[in-house]
């Protein structure tokens, strides 16, 4: 379904987030500066970004009159530009180049056991970037030689193997969309706002067309007792020889990927090259990089990133295991926390929603903090288990304050909570696992702000 603007209505004119001007320079002067000196920066950033937007982007009545960049030929028009393969790997626009992924300043002591988060205020579609897909890593990074990696299937299976990537490869291969979701995604939000931009809130977040073999079909190659074998054990080969226990019920269903393509060529070293376990729907962690063995068992594993950490603390001081399916949510990634609308006028309220269990089958819109919602246009096509996006046209009037929400279900029929309904069943003290409500307050100077609401 497509929308028209009133032609009467003048489009609206928008300032983006710091996160797509401040270079890494720059947030290295941050990291080592006062906290006073932090503040003053980023207001002279603003400030400075302000100008930059407002002299980029003339009024359409200048344009009427004749805007200078349409009537005089710039030097691109009249040269010859770059031959063929001067980049034989295609970079982004020097103009785009400071949209990257970002580490939050102090959010971790130890960069090789840190997170990346996505620019997801600055995306189109559903489709990450591989580059800049978010990172969790707990042990750094690698870049492995795939000549020498292996894959090791043993436990209850007639026949234990190892597999090398080329033997994987020529195996019968199925490429799907589907995101990967770290389970703490939107954890420093539980108790109270506690970062600005979407960058941070929501940005342990990604979706690409991932490539490989569904792992049942070498598990059956090898012989696997499913009476017996009803979980697997994932284990990766970085440092942290991270481990996850899934259930075989999964793997049954033919979902979970032996994964080595991503977004059409090879995974990213970042993201696990030269293979990776993918689970869809489930917490990132889960999603093994550097995948290394597999073993069938009959019982799950409780190895530690799954018996003490990614667990959810509830209101009774007990703990949540094993919740690993990331449940229906939503946030608009325009307007959002620290952009800023320049001009009164038309605006595309956009945004993404995606749900574990399913595909998502509606998204409301609410500019009045929940009190009315209006349905937006669902973007196709819509996959399971995958980013969607969604749209909305508004008009802007520069008056008042404005409170907007994204509301997500999915086709379980489930319906994304507000902070209210998520702290009474799980309190405010978790971690892991929150998928309430975005609210971004947008002020009569056209600032937008992350705030709670309900």
């Amino acid at each position: 379904m497509s929308f028209q603007i009133p032609s009467d209505t003048t489009l609206g004119r928008i300032q983006r987030a710091p996160e797509n001007f401040v270079s890494r320079t720059d947030i290295a002067f941050v990291n080592r500066a006062s906290e006073t000196d932090r503040r003053s920066f980023f207001k002279k950033a603003f400030a400075a970004a302000a100008v930059g937007a407002v002299a980029a982007s003339p009024a359409l009545a200048t344009a009427a009159k004749g805007d200078p960049a349409i009537l005089n030929l710039p030097a691109h028009t009249k040269g010859l530009g770059q031959p063929v393969a001067a980049m034989p790997y295609g970079m982004p626009s020097q103009y785009e180049k400071n949209l990257q992924r970002r580490e939050s300043p102090g959010l971790t002591r130890v960069g090789a056991a840190s997170v990346s988060f996505c620019p997801l205020q600055g995306l189109f579609g559903v489709i990450t970037p591989s580059g800049l897909h978010f990172e969790r890593h707990h042990q750094g990074w690698w870049d492995i030689d795939p000549t020498q990696h292996r894959l090791m299937i043993n436990g209850l299976v007639k026949r234990e193997m190892v597999f090398t990537i080329d033997e994987l490869m020529r195996m019968e291969s199925v490429s799907r969309v589907h995101f990967i979701e770290c389970g703490a995604n939107s954890g420093m939000e539980w108790a109270n706002v506690a970062v600005p931009t979407v960058q941070y809130t929501h940005g342990m977040l990604s979706c690409s067309e991932f490539t490989g073999v569904p792992l049942i079909k070498v598990l059956e190659y090898c012989g696997v007792d499913l009476k017996k074998g009803r979980y697997i054990l994932a284990e990766g080969a970085d440092g942290s020889s991270m481990t996850r226990t899934i259930p075989m019920e999964m793997v049954e269903s033919g979902e979970v990927l032996l994964t080595y393509g991503q977004n059409g060529e090879m995974l990213r070293p970042e993201n696990g090259y030269p293979l990776r376990l993918i689970v869809p729907g489930v917490q990132g962690v889960s999603s093994v990089k550097y995948l290394r063995r597999i073993e069938v068992g009959d019982k799950p594993y409780a190895a530690k990133d799954e018996a003490v950490h990614y667990v959810d603390l509830m209101p009774d001081g007990t703990h949540r295991q094993y919740t690993s399916i990331q449940e229906c949510k939503s946030v608009i990634t325009t307007p959002s926390g620290g952009q800023k609308l320049l001009t009164p006028g038309f605006y595309n309220i956009t945004g993404l929603a995606w749900s574990g269990r399913g595909k998502i089958t509606a998204v409301d819109v609410s500019t009045d903090g929940g009190k009315n919602w209006k349905s937006a246009t669902v973007q196709g096509p819509v996959h399971d288990k995958s980013l969607t996006r969604f749209n909305l046209p508004w008009v802007w009037d520069g008056k008042g304050e404005v409170l907007l929400q994204s509301r997500a279900v999915d086709s379980t029929g489930y319906v994304q909570p507000s902070y209210r309904t998520l702290r009474e069943k799980r309190d405010d003290k978790s971690i892991y696992h929150n998928n309430a409500i975005q609210s971004w307050r947008i002020d009569a100077s056209g600032e937008v702000h992350n705030v709670h609401v309900g």
